[in-house]
């Protein structure tokens, strides 16, 4: 989605097409007033922001969810959500849920709305913010298990079959883990960390403060788990028990969260006992600076220290003009403005305007401080107008890097801008079914053809970041490198907060049409076949059932696929139907088991009024077993045969069996080398899955025009999803004509529809290397005088409506040996 700029005269540009709106249902979709200095819709950034908070919700899915490819996650084969605690946010492009990010991404985005709240409501996006806001602060409070004790981590945190070590979409990641450990329940663990306990019981206060009014008795709720998890944290004050987050989460200070907490805890009631404690117990004990005693100004917020957050908050409440100092030096010493008093920010000023602190999620850090400093020109710095504008600026510099004004022109907030970053670290948005990843966002697949393509775009993301030189090379950097790819929760929690103030400035309207339909860029179900065996009375095949479902991943208990033959020339021999035998052979699962296929027939095709047309039955007892989480797991292989007697009666039955005439056969069976190769896709073989025909033409011509999945929740449509069976786009068919004369060869395939332009490469030393990209024919000839006898793989592409097809093409390269 392009990020379209307006001023105060224009409004932005909506989308024209797609689904409903991802605002609340009978919403308007007011425009809030542009002030002339405005540069971005930053109202739109905010309504994709909570697209991505949407996009990371675990368990069942509410209805206001409006993310179509997203499906209900962590439920057992019953549909019932198993893990401990249901609900809340997946940390990042992984299924982890970790209270601790969770805590501190609502507290940001609760005090972004408390401050703000009247600009976002004034947006159209008040209930839609408090929705999403709500599904965390929920979350927390269920992980309270009193004195201070929570739940901390939730996922597969330890041993060999760890989230990390697997890569698929969240709905089928229970499946995985089921696989993998004979269980439907995730580990869990309880822990005694006030770091986890104070930002919890401080985002609980935001939530009774955001909803005492419209819910009391949920606010009710929030406040008081708020208090009991403050005073657990305050006995506890410590950090060191950190179960399954300790590696990716360890937490170090626990006076900054109890601090923000307590302030909280003073603001949502009004006991004066906790800002005492504040004063009599924390601030002696604020952190300083290292060999110094002047109080901590450095690093920043985020997860782990949130001294900044405590220390706005206590200057907002008290007006303490020492408090006040102290935000403008922690402003400062950002800005780079060191001084006698200001030591060098420790991170880099890029030449663009980037306040780089460390390559981790470097403008998560940015624009957290730039949270800081728009608060704080709004409150504590009100009343000094150059400081105001100063500050401003700074803060509305890091936002707006991050939404294309850097020398590099790259929006960092994905689905927006003209050009974002393209390997991203995100196993739902990715839509891989063979867990291989390290492919995505890359121009080739490599030999094997691996998916590159992402089958999402995860709008409203802040993704990682450039290097502390402003450098993002998009072409270069890979999914594997995390610190560059990676969302988060957190990472885009100080980003929200700062964007309800950028809207309060600036104004802005949320797009009318928001989310467009996605529809599959790929076939989610498919059958690929090769010849296993053929003779004069049979012909056997080895097929796999595919699942590539992404539009959301998904399971299937009743899936069938069917081979057709015409048994035209076995009736005029005098044989019948009862003389032919289909029967299954070798196959992936053994009986009783999910992924095991009954294979029967013959049967007649309705279709064909002659009744020469029959068919086989493949139809799976339980077809959840093929599954998108793992190169095993996508397909399920069978191999099954269908034949005649040798002989009846005595009588030999030599010519009564052709294959060659068959529908299926006619499919590719002749000519496809390899299941794993495109080759052996058959669209000849249409599958069915819960009923619906969803992949492959029958005889008569009728092909697969539906999903097996409807999306339904909130404003969805109950229409069918388009065909998810593409056209093809890369040549099929293709073959080799040798001249041992002039040592050359001239190749021939199928013309594709729609193509003007094909392509040659060929794989040389472990890449592939483009020839040419300028043939406008079916046809290529090499050049004279090749080296007799040497081997090349030469992969064939096709330019269709402007796109390159190169992963099919290189999944169906051709070896020729030079003559």
């Amino acid at each position: 989605m392009v990020f379209k700029k307006i001023t105060a005269a224009v409004s932005a540009l909506v989308l024209t097409a797609g689904m409903a709106t991802a605002l609340p249902k009978n919403a308007s979709v007011p425009m809030v007033k542009a002030n002339a200095a405005s540069a971005y819709n930053y109202a739109e950034a905010l309504q994709k922001s909570m697209f991505f908070y949407e996009v990371q919700q675990s368990g069942k899915l509410p209805e206001w969810n409006n993310v179509q490819w997203r499906g209900d996650s962590m439920v057992n084969e019953d549909g019932e959500e198993t893990d401990f605690v249901k609900g809340g946010w997946f940390d990042a492009g992984d299924h982890f849920k970790f209270t601790l990010t969770n805590a501190y991404s609502a507290a940001m985005m609760g005090w972004g709305y408390i401050e703000y709240k009247d600009a976002v409501d004034k947006a159209g996006m008040g209930e839609l913010y408090r929705n999403n806001l709500k599904w965390g602060l929920d979350y927390v409070m269920a992980c309270d298990q009193g004195n201070g004790k929570m739940v901390g981590t939730i996922g597969d945190f330890e041993g060999g079959s760890t989230d990390h070590n697997i890569w698929c979409s969240a709905e089928v990641y229970l499946r995985k883990h089921h696989l993998n450990g004979g269980d439907w329940e995730r580990p869990y663990d309880i822990i005694e960390n006030a770091s986890v306990a104070g930002i919890s019981a401080a985002a609980l206060a935001e939530g009774y403060l955001i909803f005492k009014d419209s819910d009391p008795t949920t606010a009710a709720q929030y406040l008081k788990h708020a208090k009991d998890l403050f005073a657990g944290a305050d006995k506890i004050r410590d950090t060191k028990d950190r179960g399954g987050m300790g590696s990716m989460y360890p937490t170090s200070t626990w006076l900054d969260d109890c601090m923000y907490a307590a302030l909280w805890l003073y603001k949502a009631t009004g006991d004066t006992s906790y800002l005492k404690k504040v004063e009599n117990e924390y601030i002696p004990n604020f952190p300083t600076e290292s060999q110094s005693t002047n109080w901590k100004y450095s690093w920043g917020l985020c997860w782990d220290d949130t001294t900044q957050a405590a220390a706005l908050l206590y200057a907002q409440i008290t007006g303490k003009q020492e408090w006040v100092n102290h935000i403008d030096k922690h402003i400062r010493y950002w800005m780079g403005e060191a001084d006698s008093n200001i030591k060098k920010f420790e991170g880099n000023i890029t030449s663009d305007g980037l306040s780089h602190l460390t390559n981790w999620g470097s403008l998560r850090h940015a624009t957290n401080t730039a949270w800081i400093a728009k608060l704080a020109s709004d409150t504590i710095f009100k009343d000094d107008s150059a400081k105001v504008k100063k500050y401003n600026d700074w803060a509305e510099s890091q936002m707006n890097y991050c939404l294309g004004d850097n020398d590099l022109g790259l929006c960092y907030v994905l689905g927006m801008g003209d050009k974002n970053p393209i390997a991203i670290h995100h196993r739902t948005a990715s839509g891989i079914h063979d867990d291989h990843w390290n492919s995505l966002g890359q121009s080739s697949g490599g030999d094997e053809g691996w998916q590159t393509e992402y089958a999402h775009t995860l709008y409203g993301a802040l993704i990682g970041g450039p290097d502390s030189q402003g450098n993002y090379d998009i072409e270069k950097i890979g999914v594997g490198q995390y610190e560059y790819t990676e969302v988060a929760i957190d990472y885009n929690a100080g980003y929200t907060a700062a964007l309800c103030a950028m809207i309060d400035d600036h104004g802005g309207k949320p797009l009318s049409n928001f989310p467009a339909q996605e529809t599959p860029k790929w076939a989610e179900w498919e059958v690929a076949a090769v010849l296993n065996g053929k003779g004069n009375s049979y012909t056997e095949i080895k097929a796999w059932a595919m699942n590539h479902t992404a539009w959301p991943a998904r399971v299937a208990k009743d899936i069938e696929y069917r081979y057709y033959f015409d048994a035209s020339e076995i009736f005029d021999a005098g044989l019948t139907i009862d003389d032919i035998k289909v029967e299954g052979k070798s196959q992936q699962y053994q009986a009783g088991q999910q992924g095991y296929a009954t294979v029967t027939g013959p049967y007649v095709y309705a279709g064909d009024k002659s009744g020469n047309t029959l068919y086989a039955s493949i139809k799976f007892e339980d077809g959840r077993a093929i599954q998108p989480t793992g190169q095993s797991e996508h397909r399920d292989e069978v191999q099954f045969r269908i034949s005649i007697p040798d002989a009846v009666n005595g009588k030999p039955t030599t010519g009564a069996w052709d294959p060659t005439n068959d529908w299926s056969y006619k499919g590719g069976i002749a000519t496809a080398t390899d299941l794993k190769k495109a080759d052996s896709l058959n669209q000849q073989m249409p599958m069915y899955v819960n009923g619906v025909h969803v992949w492959g033409t029958e005889p008569d011509g009728t092909k697969a025009t539906k999903s097996d999945y409807t999306f339904t929740r909130g404003n969805g449509t109950v229409t069918p999803q388009p065909d998810p069976t593409p056209s093809v786009t890369y040549p099929t068919n293709i073959k080799v004509a040798y001249s041992e004369q002039y040592h050359q060869m001239r190749f021939t395939w199928d013309k594709v529809d729609g193509a003007d332009k094909y392509g040659i490469a060929v794989y040389l030393a472990g890449k592939w290397r483009i020839q040419t990209s300028n043939i406008t024919t079916n046809s290529y000839t090499s050049p004279k005088n090749m080296t007799p006898g040497m081997s090349y793989k030469v992969a064939i592409a096709a330019r269709v409506n402007g796109k390159w097809d190169t992963v099919n093409a290189i999944k169906n390269a051709v070896k020729v040996t030079v003559k």
